[in-house]
């Protein structure tokens, strides 16, 4: 971060939800002792960022740290978290913690680390339909009448094979410990440059995820979709899947930038969200 005496914050939180937008009035006499506040935002979906502000403090779980960074788009401000939610993967700071916390963050002993976020777009005819920007993962689901499809996967314009399943994800680091975790994914550390490709409940007795560099671009064609086959990306319907649709994923110029605090180490973090690694006691 830099070391200016006073960055200019705004806050951030779900004005739908009132415990969140009540947390963020409570604590932003907390923040104004050592930041200057130059807004609020509690639409996640049509609010705006205003241009001044150096970072963003979010209040509310790992869910409001999504949404934050999909309203900001292509200019990521690094992001702190206080987190009100139940894990706390991005937002990990609890309240109780955010005064302690603000000093290392207004110095020059705060972290910021960036992220992969990826470009994912649907192509239809030949004619780009939509693009957006995702932060945790892109996924093909089939949708009903909830048959298996055909998933075809191409990198860089190859084929790489076709996966019988129920859908298939594209996730980033980020996102490994999102819905990729839940359907049998690897947990990658944060920082990787890579992608996870997992198929949904596949047919075979031979599936193996892939982790492939974050330079790849990966494409996604499901010849046969069933009505309501769709394309998700970070839990948002992005489009429902026609024959011939094709979806492209690839590393986007912008980067999740979070503020790391000294003091809670990667393991840490699986360890105590996740209780992974716990040994059987009586």
């Amino acid at each position: 971060m830099s070391s200016q005496t006073r960055q200019r914050a705004v806050l951030v939180a779900d004005g739908s939800r009132p415990h969140l937008s009540g947390e963020l009035e409570r604590l932003e006499p907390v923040v104004a002792r050592h930041m200057d506040i130059v807004g609020r935002v509690l639409d996640l979906t049509g609010g705006t960022i205003p241009d001044e502000a150096d970072l963003a403090i979010v209040f509310g779980g790992d869910g409001t740290m999504l949404r934050t960074a999909h309203l900001m788009g292509e200019r990521q401000l690094p992001v702190l978290g206080v987190n009100l939610g139940k894990l706390g993967f991005l937002a990990h700071i609890r309240p109780d913690k955010l005064e302690a916390a603000l000093p290392t963050v207004c110095s020059k002993h705060a972290c910021i680390v960036e992220h992969l976020m990826f470009d994912c777009s649907l192509a239809r005819q030949g004619k780009l339909v939509e693009t957006t920007l995702g932060l945790n993962e892109a996924s093909v689901l089939a949708g009903p009448p909830f048959s298996m499809i055909d998933v075809q996967l191409y990198v860089d314009a190859e084929l790489a094979t076709t996966y019988s399943c129920d859908g298939l994800i594209v996730s980033t680091p980020i996102g490994s410990t999102a819905h990729s975790l839940s359907a049998g994914g690897p947990i990658l550390r944060k920082t990787l440059q890579a992608f996870v490709i997992l198929p949904i409940n596949p047919h075979t007795l031979s599936n193996r995820p892939i982790v492939d560099s974050a330079d790849r671009v990966f494409e996604l064609s499901v010849p046969k979709p069933n009505e309501g086959t769709s394309l998700v990306v970070d839990g948002r319907l992005m489009a429902n899947i026609q024959s011939g649709d094709r979806i492209r994923i690839a590393r986007s110029r912008a980067t999740f930038k979070q503020i790391d605090i000294p003091g809670q180490g990667y393991y840490r973090t699986l360890r105590e969200k996740l209780g992974w690694g716990g040994q059987l006691r009586e």
